[in-house]
């Protein structure tokens, strides 16, 4: 029997890591795709008339080892991938949506949860059972239960291929991602880059057994070059590869992926009588259909848009002032934002550096959560970890209970995709008055420590670490009956809330002196620099605003659309829809799509406009704790009891309402983007 074909036998009942072989996974996949196969054919042949019990339930907790095993594979195929596992994912996807598609469009299981949801008032069903019953009926009528056999099959053969093309369009990314390199010989070209930067390009050229300084599109290697290189010619190098990814008409490009992902979506959503990709979407969100989307968008592009306009210009002069530069272009942005940002608020990321060493940084995130949340992490080393990198912690409550095991994966490597994610090895949920408490991991890209110096993270990487630590919460906080609606299975607009609430700490002085320590003297942050960090938060929040929208009209464009077959050119289209949102002059090399992984192979595909809609619950949100104290245990117990413990139990406006008070106010945000006083 296969190690992965039953309860793991190991602490905390953890993934067994050391224990797989890369072999292991398809047979047990299969193998557990049958069990599961079994435990629907129990609920479809039971004698007994449906019951929320013996069909809903029953439905809830089938596949279980079949969840845990295809969630440990599936985070591997992000963080610690190889040709080995990206082949088995293609050859298992299909399996599984096969199998998915088997058992919505069961017509005999369909039948029992129907007759279950046609009496569900009669039931005196609570708010929890009453979501899943809903959930899972909707799982069924929004998944093509209710097609004819024909319309069944073209769903199933659409399903097969959108799930081979996601996996395709990643790998295709990370493969242009992990094969570009750039080496400098001449030290004189490394003008203006800090030294942790050089030396870190100096180790991986040498770990390559190459001479000089190696830069890559990995984050801690192409974001200093961008904010730094007084060299033109080499941001642009850098600039050009990072925003030609998967776009060169090579085996590695994804035009074609892109145009057959948004052509399909579009058919499996006529097929199942929705105008759009993005109406079957948007059905399942606080934002209800495209319409709120873009009104949403266009109300905060036209607050927007003057303010970026006027900081792009500004831009533009300053790089003419200081440079007698005449043609600005993309790859000097960052630069020229860097330089702007010193002057005005002298204040340099490579000062703030110091002060935020991530040893520290992890310390203090913790410490925000004890005092919030009553949290304490405990780093433990009797758990497997599928990277020697990783950091394990048993997280307790002050009683001693145990809470959560929390998996921390921080720096870059070949076989990890870039940026930053929370995911989830094991959900929290009560079976046979049993509580299963959750395994969750949060992964990021940081600078490796060099052989001077420790890990030291830009002030951008401390919030996404206090970002990735806050969807983690909703995760470790799950207080649920049922796995598919614990932690962060929530509405996809309002997944972003715990996440952006958190980064606010970052900005607060009683925060940062918990744990912003210079990592050599060990002296606190100094007042000033506090001060220049809040001030200088809402610097080119205009243009910043901008940039996401965009993106958020890049996405509807892509799914908003009845008439994705039209679409022949995918750089003709993208530019379309950026052009009024456009700053900067037209890049030919540029495409974003072919790169854009959140909704071409993430879970985003018409709710990237989320992060704009999730900043206005944290802005509101986090006025509250402004208003009682950032550390007022009474209003963070609140948010904790109606937010993050709830996970999808209930619609979260009614959740948001029941922990503020009130619906959440657009003016928090502008507020704080300083778009209006």
């Amino acid at each position: 029997m296969s190690i992965l074909t039953s309860p793991f036998n190991t602490p905390y009942n953890s993934a067994p890591f050391n224990s797989i072989k890369n072999e292991d996974y398809k047979p047990a996949i299969i193998t557990l795709i049958e069990e599961a196969r079994k435990e629907i054919s129990a609920i479809t042949s039971n004698p007994d008339a449906p019951t929320f019990e013996n069909t809903i339930e029953a439905l809830e907790f089938s596949g279980q080892q079949l969840d845990r095993v295809t969630s440990v594979f599936f985070n591997l195929n992000s963080a610690e991938t190889n040709e080995d596992i990206q082949k088995i994912a293609q050859e298992v996807s299909p399996l599984l949506t096969e199998f998915g598609n088997d058992i919505t469009l069961n017509e005999t299981l369909f039948k029992r949860v129907k007759s279950v949801y046609d009496v569900k008032e009669s039931l005196g069903l609570n708010t929890e059972q009453t979501t899943l019953l809903d959930k899972k009926y909707k799982g069924f009528s929004r998944n093509g239960a209710n097609l004819n056999e024909t319309d069944k099959s073209k769903l199933r053969e659409i399903d097969k291929e959108l799930a081979t093309l996601k996996l395709k369009f990643g790998e295709n990314l990370l493969a242009e991602t992990n094969k570009f390199q750039h080496i400098i010989t001449n030290e004189a070209e490394l003008n203006g880059l800090p030294e942790g930067t050089k030396e870190a390009a100096k180790q991986l050229a040498e770990s390559k057994n190459l001479e000089g300084w190696l830069f890559t599109l990995d984050y801690p290697s192409y974001i200093p070059v961008m904010t730094y290189s007084a060299n033109r010619e080499l941001r642009k190098t850098m600039s050009l590869a990072a925003g030609s990814k998967s776009f060169k008409g090579d085996n590695l490009d994804n035009q074609e992926n892109v145009l057959k992902i948004a052509n399909l979506r579009q058919q499996r959503a006529n097929l199942l009588g929705y105008n759009t990709h993005a109406n079957f979407v948007l059905e399942e969100r606080m934002a209800k259909n495209p319409e709120t989307v873009k009104t949403f968008l266009k109300e905060l592009l036209d607050k927007a848009k003057p303010a970026a306009i006027k900081e792009f210009e500004e831009l533009k002069a300053f790089a003419k002032d200081l440079d007698d530069l005449d043609d600005f272009q993309k790859w000097d942005s960052g630069y020229y934002s860097e330089k702007l940002k010193q002057k005005l608020f002298s204040l340099d990321d490579e000062k703030l550096k110091p002060y935020f060493k991530l040893e520290n940084v992890i310390d203090g995130v913790f410490t925000i959560a004890n005092k919030l949340f009553n949290l304490e992490f405990n780093e433990i080393d009797v758990v497997d970890k599928y990277h020697e990198d990783v950091l394990t912690y048993e997280v307790t409550n002050t009683k001693g209970e145990f809470i959560a095991l929390f998996y921390a994966d921080f720096f870059p490597r070949a076989g990890k995709r870039n940026g930053a994610w929370m995911t989830s090895y094991k959900p929290q949920f009560v079976k046979d008055n049993e509580e299963e408490r959750p395994h969750v991991s949060i992964v990021c890209n940081f600078t490796k420590p060099t052989k001077t110096k420790p890990s030291l993270l830009t002030f951008n990487e401390v919030t996404t670490l206090f970002h990735e630590f806050g969807h983690a919460l909703h995760g470790m906080l799950a207080e649920t009956t049922y796995p598919s609606l614990s932690g962060t299975s929530v509405f996809w607009d309002f997944v972003e809330l715990p996440s952006q609430v958190l980064e606010n700490w970052c900005f607060e002085k009683e925060a940062l002196e918990l744990f912003a320590k210079h990592y050599e003297t060990g002296e606190t942050i100094p007042m000033e620099l506090v001060q220049k960090i809040k001030e200088s938060a809402t610097f080119h929040e205009g243009m910043q605003t901008l940039r996401q929208i965009s993106f958020g009209l890049l996405d509807m464009s892509w799914h908003g659309s009845d008439n994705t077959v039209s679409i022949k050119n995918v750089k003709d289209f993208e530019s379309k829809a950026f052009a009024n949102t456009n700053l900067y002059p037209e890049v030919k090399e540029n495409c974003m799509s072919t790169a854009f992984s959140h909704i071409f192979q993430g879970g985003y595909s018409s709710g990237y406009y989320s992060y704009k809609w999730a900043e206005v619950l944290d802005a509101d949100a986090f006025e509250y704790f402004k208003e009682e104290g950032i550390f007022s245990k009474d209003v963070a117990t609140k948010f904790k009891d109606n937010v993050l413990s709830q996970g999808g139990t209930e619609n979260p406006m009614a959740l948001y309402k029941r922990f503020r008070g009130q619906e959440p106010k657009p003016e928090a945000l502008l507020r704080r983007a300083g778009l209006i006083k």
